[in-house]
């Protein structure tokens, strides 16, 4: 009897997974089509989307993530921030940028004893209607709207001091410096900027992308 038992055993096993795969197939069979449109419906839109990306921005965003040890992407909100925010008022975006470099080294989180706060390090009792126009001192907290607000009162600076120099003085709050110590330094640092974007675009065109 129990030798019965042990090879009635395997039957029984066979049995069921032929069964259970007579199941299976009577499920396909029966089962509706799937709906293409619908599936493709539920993947998330940009991964369709191929944005493109200027290269000059591509190239100084790895190369401030790689200096001030910021995240890429975040450095790349922050160029993008700064390039629009330049275009927007008629600043070179590399001057703009240059100013972050000197005044936050792009924390966006940066207050000095002077009460400036964020990335263009702006005072806001200096700046009251702006800043109330760009929804308060919380505001300066946002990186975009800390570009955007510093861009616009660097360019009014510029055009009420006459002169670039003097303009960036006038920014720093130095404007009886007579060495310009502050606009030599932001000058310095475009300049700076502008030869890692240069070495980033031959860099990138050797290698063929």
């Amino acid at each position: 009897m129990p030798a019965l038992r042990q090879r009635s055993l395997p039957l029984l096993f066979a049995s069921a997974a032929v069964a259970t795969a007579l199941l299976l197939a009577a499920d396909d069979a029966y089962a509706p089509e799937a709906d293409h449109d619908l599936v493709a419906s539920c993947v998330p839109e940009e991964t369709f989307v191929d944005v493109p990306r200027d290269p000059a921005q591509a190239v100084l965003a790895q190369y401030l993530s790689r200096r001030f040890y910021v995240a890429g992407e975040a450095t790349e909100r922050m160029v993008g921030a700064a390039y629009r925010a330049a275009r927007e008022v008629g600043l070179d975006p590399l001057l703009v940028l240059a100013v972050i470099s000197v005044e936050s080294s792009f924390n966006p989180i940066a207050e000095s004893v002077m009460g400036a706060k964020g990335l263009m390090q702006i005072i806001p009792r200096f700046h009251p209607a702006k800043v109330s126009a760009a929804g308060g001192e919380e505001a300066l907290w946002d990186p975009e709207r800390n570009i955007e607000l510093g861009a616009w009162i660097l360019k009014e600076y510029v055009h009420r001091a006459g002169t670039l120099e003097a303009g960036l003085q006038f920014y720093n709050g130095a404007f009886a410096d007579t060495s310009a110590q502050y606009a030599h330094k932001v000058l310095a640092e475009r300049a700076r900027l502008m030869e890692a974007m240069r070495a980033g675009r031959t860099t990138v065109a050797m290698r063929g992308g």
